[in-house]
């Protein structure tokens, strides 16, 4: 059964579109069981209906004929049921409905089986035969297998293709297919023309090869990569045109990468041993992304796609270092590809550049952040994509939901032009909000800062109109080194972020890495790492670490007076007094030798379910608290919203969620400690008003969205937010309060907000 159903998979996964995949499931599965009839009927939610979509035993010409209403035959009976239905006298069934087109009055024994896709019912998957008896439980359960292997395989075809014949008037035409799903990556909506991308040097297939001359072999690679060192300078100036200086700095992170001799000088070394260059690049990047794809936290494991994609350009260039020929980019392009890069996106033309879509990566991706800073629409993580069949396909990017459009109908075309006129219309009206402060009608301030962990990010963050940095990661210096980052390191990156936005607040959290984020030279292996050695717990453990980058901080911040220290992953009240004490020797340390500064503001995230419980104790310690709503709605939930499988049950509007916010809250004003809410939540217009209602401080959030968040804190009286707070705490189900708080901005003539984040 396994190699059968390999079998059919792989012809299915490379069918053309969704009518020759359907056809091969027919031909196949019939063949495979041994039937006599083996058909597909596919969902058309327009009309509410099931539509024979192929069959190999019925009358070929009943395809796109015979259609049942969902509530009605057989067919609607295995949909609504969602579960097998086996019949030895299909006719003799009160729910039987007689097509006489489709010849089939002679079959009389009848499975069907649902197709499911992410919950939602595909179509249904049928086998016939003539005689009246039930088919076996093999049988049932082998079909049951086809149909759940195959729902994701029919979901790309059906991308790729859509539904043709639907009826004998649209035959040669595509419906109206649903769109593929992703992660938000850029707010915004682009619509143009696809230009698939794809990686021409593949690391993985090089073998090993022995050489005799390695000093020779050393000069091919350090040509190769000074080769790539001038392509990646070339690119920097190209995006003069659009980045500042700041901005840039993502690609001068890929020279830093270069230069350093984490990369270049380990394969160095592996050419000195005996293996060529293109053998001894692959073991140097496959050693250095073995420790980023182990790592729990977005931002850091994707940072791997920098090296991966520096390999590949190395690589290119052994191979032939002969330039490629300049590809053409039409006038509204949509770059798509499983993996697109950084660089990628800066070899298309600026004024081209329309849209990206990537079938890898997530929102903390490079390109993502440099599609934000570009104000270019991006959808991350769309799995469902089959990129190597929309090339030159129109395409509808919608940033805001993750939501990707394949040759969308005239209508939905119509309705997303419409849309851009509205975002534009709401751009400039957000623009004119950017100096003003986020104050409420009732005089309340709510100061908004941003999220960040690149320089790269600065100058998009001041353009927005925050008010400070709420939350800057520290982590990205210790992933492009092959050691630990020293004091003086470290001190320069502190000390040019403090600086940037001085006298603005700027909150520094201490390293956030472990055993689920081991560095390259730090590698750390773990049963389970998302509970396991990390955040706080490996600070605290190495001290020797911990206090260099004590040290680096509270020096940055000397004359400045700006710096925030904040913990992370705090789970105990124990480890909160531990690294405290550890702070204080560093000041002391600090203030004998010398060094005029003064003792940071100190506080402590609270993301760890058993946090919330010891929230009041947590308060009385420190001089603010910082919820991480990301992962604490993980953790609260059970969810991993990196697993494309549990990702739609993550919902920061979960009433447990709402609830656990309320108690942090309430913990923290009885000890008249303020709290901030630093993750994604807070960049939500519609959550803002909960967290607005609830005594929220101050909230930290992407550039992006601060404009629509200060739109809303000027709209919204505190009197209001806690009325609308404390009836959503009524409500049992995520979506319900966020119907609500939809109709509540619509009612407070916000409704391009929730137009703009549908």
């Amino acid at each position: 059964m396994l190699d059968t159903l390999r079998r059919i998979i792989q012809e299915v996964t490379g069918a053309r579109d969704l009518d020759q995949a359907l056809d091969v499931i027919v031909t196949r599965v019939k063949k495979a069981m041994d039937v006599d009839v083996c058909s597909v009927y596919m969902v058309d939610r327009e009309h509410r209906q099931h539509v024979l979509m192929a069959t190999d035993g019925l009358n070929a010409k009943a395809v796109g004929m015979v259609r049942m209403k969902d509530n009605a035959g057989l067919i609607s009976l295995v949909g609504t049921r969602e579960e097998p239905v086996n019949l030895a006298d299909a006719p003799g069934h009160p729910q039987y409905l007689y097509f006489p087109e489709s010849g089939e009055e002679q079959f009389h024994s009848f499975l069907g089986v649902p197709i499911i896709h992410h919950r939602q019912l595909q179509g249904v998957l049928v086998v016939q035969r003539h005689a009246k008896k039930k088919f076996s439980e093999d049988s049932v359960t082998f079909l049951v297998t086809i149909a759940a292997q195959l729902a994701g395989a029919i979901a790309h075809a059906e991308a790729s293709g859509g539904i043709s014949g639907l009826t004998k008037e649209s035959k040669n035409r595509k419906r109206n297919v649903a769109p593929l799903q992703g992660q938000p990556g850029s707010p915004g909506v682009a619509i143009g023309t696809a230009v698939a991308r794809f990686q021409i040097a593949d690391l993985d297939s090089i073998p090993d090869r022995a050489v005799e001359d390695t000093r020779a072999e050393v000069t091919l690679f350090k040509k190769a990569v000074n080769g790539v060192r001038k392509d990646i300078q070339s690119m920097l100036s190209r995006m003069n045109e659009i980045l500042p200086t700041e901005d840039r700095a993502l690609f001068d992170a890929y020279l830093l990468m270069l230069e350093g001799s984490a990369i270049t000088g380990d394969v160095v070394k592996r050419i000195k041993n005996g293996n060529w260059a293109p053998g001894a690049l692959r073991e140097t990047i496959a050693e250095h992304l073995r420790a980023f794809d182990a790592m729990e936290d977005t931002y850091l494991r994707e940072r791997g796609e920098d090296v991966r994609d520096l390999g590949r350009r190395i690589l290119s260039r052994l191979i032939s270092d002969e330039p490629q020929t300049p590809k053409k980019y039409p006038l509204r392009t949509i770059l798509v590809g499983e993996e697109i890069t950084a660089s990628m996106l800066a070899e298309v033309p600026v004024k081209r550049l329309a849209g990206v879509i990537s079938v890898r990566g997530s929102s903390t991706s490079h390109v993502a952040i440099l599609a934000r800073a570009m104000g270019v629409s991006a959808v991350m993580g769309i799995e469902d994509l089959p990129v190597s069949r929309v090339d030159g396909h129109k395409i509808i990017v919608d940033g805001y939901t993750g939501r990707v459009y394949v040759d969308p109908p005239r209508g939905v075309r119509e309705e997303f032009r419409h849309l851009l006129r509205e975002e534009e219309e709401l751009s400039r009206e957000l623009h004119e909000l950017r100096d003003l402060p986020a104050v409420t009608p009732d005089n309340i301030g709510i100061p908004l800062y941003v999220n960040s962990g690149l320089l790269a990010d600065v100058s998009p963050s001041r353009r927005s109109g925050a008010e400070g940095i709420g939350l800057y990661r520290t982590e990205f210096p210790f992933m492009v080194r092959d050691r630990f980052p020293g004091e003086e390191e470290q001190f320069k990156i502190y000390r040019q972020v403090l600086k940037s936005f001085s006298p603005a607040p700027v909150t520094l959290r201490t390293l956030d890495v472990g055993g689920d984020k081991a560095l390259p030279y730090f590698p750390i292996e773990e049963d389970n790492p998302f509970l396991g050695w990390r955040g706080i717990r490996i600070s605290l453990d190495h001290p020797e670490i911990f206090l260099v980058q004590l040290r680096a901080m509270l020096r940055a911040s000397a004359g400045l007076g700006n710096m925030n220290l904040l913990l992370p992953m705090i789970s105990s009240v124990a480890e909160v007094d531990d690294a405290l004490r550890l702070l204080r020797r560093a000041y002391h340390e600090l203030i004998d030798s010398g060094v005029s500064i003064s003792m940071p503001r100190v506080g402590v995230m609270i993301e760890v379910p058993s946090a919330v419980y010891q929230v009041r104790e947590l308060a009385r310690r420190v001089n603010f608290l910082s919820v991480g709503t990301n992962d604490l709605t993980q953790y609260l939930l059970a969810v991993d919203r990196n697993n494309a499988r549990v990702a739609s049950l993550y919902d920061a509007l979960h009433p447990a969620v709402i609830r656990a916010l309320q108690q942090i809250v309430d913990g923290a004003r009885a000890e008249k400690t303020p709290v901030s809410v630093c993750g994604e939540m807070a960049g939500d217009p519609a959550a803002a008003i909960l967290l607005l209602g609830m005594g929220i401080d101050n909230l930290s959030m992407s550039a992006a969205n601060l404009p629509r968040v200060k739109w809303v804190i000027r709209s919204f009286t505190r009197r209001r937010a806690r009325s609308l707070l404390k009836e959503a705490l009524t409500f049992e189900y995520a979506h319900s309060v966020r119907n609500f708080l939809n109709a509540a901005l619509e009612d407070a003539g916000l409704g391009g907000l929730v137009r703009a984040g549908r």
